[in-house]
This record gives C-alpha cells, sequence and structure tokens, in this order.
C-alpha cells in the first residue's frame, strides 16, 4: 500500500538544492530533481496544494 503526497514546493527546492550542490551547482535534464520540480509546479497549479 502506497501513500500519495503531492509533491510541494519546498520539497521540490530542496531536493533541487541538494542535487545542485552535488552536481557544482546544476540540475541534470531528465532527473529527480527536475521530475520533483515539474510535480510541484502542476500540483500547484490544479488544487492539490493547499495554498491560499
Amino acid at each position: 500500500m502506497s501513500n500519495k503526497t503531492p509533491m510541494t514546493p519546498q520539497a521540490a527546492a530542496r531536493i533541487q538544492s541538494s542535487t545542485a550542490n552535488q552536481n557544482g551547482g546544476t540540475v541534470p535534464k531528465g532527473s529527480f530533481a527536475a521530475k520533483a520540480q515539474s510535480a510541484a509546479a502542476k500540483n500547484s497549479g490544479n488544487g492539490k496544494q493547499g495554498g491560499k
């Protein structure tokens, strides 16, 4: 059984920051960090976030 929690922009930012630190300041295209950022953007635009 999996618990599907939507990706938040804050979580995506932490993932992207960590990936950039490990790769000399860049985030490789197609990486998990890039996919997380994309998912967060999609989630924040369709009401899945409890935002304002």
